[in-house]
């Protein structure tokens, strides 16, 4: 079977789209796009799905040691969030070219999944090695905020996908659901503050410590008031549907 050029598969990523309903400005408009681009770059290559996630969990895992191993410095901010922004772009990726691919499977998503979680929580681990080592902090009190964050993130990441599996699916044989009402962009408005994406842009503040502090707390805070909401929600959605 002949392949398609790049230009193609673009166009034919394009048409694939999932729904954009609970998903970000950032991840609606920068990141999906960013993952199209790798995506049609990794099917010209001939890689895998699978592949893919790895070089994501490989761009991912350099800017979280980086994190933790070297000295706060604008040259370290740059390139820490050029390598978490790239390890995201082709966490979008992965999807995409397995769905171009027609090779989706339950092997891959456990794998994206995996390494979703280890990002989640090496990232805050990370940022707490980084106060330690580097940081000139007023109290040792802030070494608890990244775990805080870290709490957060993880609840959050777990809470959705246990929610989205516990929710009932249809019966075989019953009505089509009625057509979904469009994205709200308000939605996507709100939802930037816990777009993973808009916590990379923080790393770009790690020049200055009194700013990287400021915008990872605002961050972290942002992070607690959202589980909160989030908790509720799903809680309510799988009492209503039991």
């Amino acid at each position: 079977m002949l392949r398609m050029t790049f230009g193609a598969a673009l166009s034919e990523l394009r048409k694939a789209q999932k729904t954009s309903k609970g998903v970000s400005l950032y991840s609606r408009y920068v990141n999906r796009p960013l993952g199209r681009v790798c995506a049609a770059g990794a099917y010209v290559l001939g890689l895998r799905p699978n592949h893919v996630t790895l070089l994501s969990a490989a761009f991912t895992g350099g800017g979280i040691a980086a994190v933790a191993l070297v000295r706060p410095g604008w040259a370290l901010a740059v390139a820490v969030y050029a390598l978490l922004v790239v390890g995201f772009a082709l966490d979008s990726a992965d999807g995409q070219l397995a769905r171009l691919r027609r090779e989706s499977s339950a092997a891959g998503e456990w794998l994206d999944h995996v390494v979703d979680c280890a990002k989640v929580t090496a990232v805050h681990a990370a940022v707490l090695v980084s106060f330690y080592r580097f940081f000139d902090l007023s109290s040792d009190a802030w070494l608890l905020l990244p775990l805080g964050f870290q709490l957060a993130a993880v609840l959050i990441f777990c809470g959705g996908l246990l929610a989205d599996k516990l929710k009932p699916k249809p019966a075989p044989g019953s009505p089509a659901p009625a057509p979904a009402a469009p994205p709200s962009r308000l939605r996507a408005v709100a939802l930037l503050p816990v777009d993973y994406g808009v916590f990379c842009v923080v790393f770009l503040l790690l020049g200055s410590e009194g700013a990287f502090l400021a915008g990872y707390t605002a961050l972290a805070v942002a992070a607690a008031l959202f589980l909160i909401a989030f908790m509720a929600k799903w809680f309510r959605e799988l009492s209503a549907a039991s």
